[in-house]
């Protein structure tokens, strides 16, 4: 089996099949294209997971009144798309007023492809993590009412504790769910020298697939505060950390990481 299922004592001193656990860009003009082409570096593109939306009709048991809610909180894209799709079949516009609290700016941006991003009122976390989303909340809470869109199966507790905690008007509001996909097939075929994270559901698919997955020197890189923490509560260790000062996606990240490993 390839080092990165279960067993492999060696670790690579330089990095040269990466995989990244999200589809393969569509565009040719994706930077991580020139990251191959700059460090002679290999990456392979396999998603570690897939969403399913939740139809109206299902969504529909949960009683929630989306129109209720001055303000909605996202911390992915996929969450924004579910959101506007679940609003579509059911026919519901979102009030012009309606605020939105985004995990990083990178999601906030994503909304443009919904709605009129100046005429909004849109606000985000300064680093990416679950306190600097919270501070932005925080100056707001007194008069809003949030619905927090996440994943049926995989909603952050720490977001939904601190809501408790800090007794904001809040609802959960599952539009999609989670499923693994099955890795086994690309992770037993090449040896990889890292592997990179975008959601927490992503370290979850990788266990579900290899139970008794061990690192072994495998570089692991993960994008998101709620990434990173799901990682090294798995008890793997960290090495490729986005958004952080110098590196505000994975591609900038791992551009550093290459450029420092290429000099060794």
């Amino acid at each position: 089996m390839a080092k990165n299922g279960v067993d492999n004592s060696n670790t690579a001193k330089a990095a040269r099949k990466i995989l990244i656990s999200q589809p393969r860009p569509e565009s040719d003009k994706s930077p991580y294209f020139d990251l191959e082409r700059k460090y002679k570096v290999e990456l392979i593109f396999h998603p570690f997971i897939r969403l399913e939306g939740i139809p109206a009709r299902e969504f529909r048991k949960q009683k929630i009144d989306i129109a209720a809610f001055s303000a909605v909180m996202f911390t992915s894209r996929y969450g924004i798309d579910h959101f506007f799709r679940t609003c579509d079949e059911m026919k519901i516009t979102v009030g012009q007023d309606t605020k939105y609290f985004c995990i990083t700016e990178a999601v906030a941006l994503y909304l443009q492809k919904f709605i009129l991003y100046r005429k909004r009122k849109v606000f985000y976390g300064a680093d990416g993590t679950n306190k600097s989303l919270f501070d932005v909340i925080n100056k707001h809470k007194e008069n809003e009412k949030f619905l927090y869109v996440c994943s049926e199966n995989q909603q952050d507790n720490e977001i939904v504790n601190w809501l408790k905690n800090n007794k904001c008007e809040f609802q959960l509001g599952f539009m999609y769910r989670t499923i693994s996909n099955d890795v086994k097939p690309v992770m037993t075929k090449v040896d990889f020298d890292v592997i990179c994270f975008f959601t927490p559901s992503g370290v979850k698919s990788l266990f579900d697939n290899f139970p008794k997955f061990k690192q072994n020197g495998t570089v692991l890189g993960a994008f998101g505060g709620n990434t990173s923490k799901a990682v090294e509560e798995a008890g793997l260790k960290l090495e490729i950390k986005a958004p952080a000062l110098k590196a505000t996606s994975m591609v900038a990240a791992l551009d550093i990481f290459l450029s420092e490993r290429s000099k060794k």
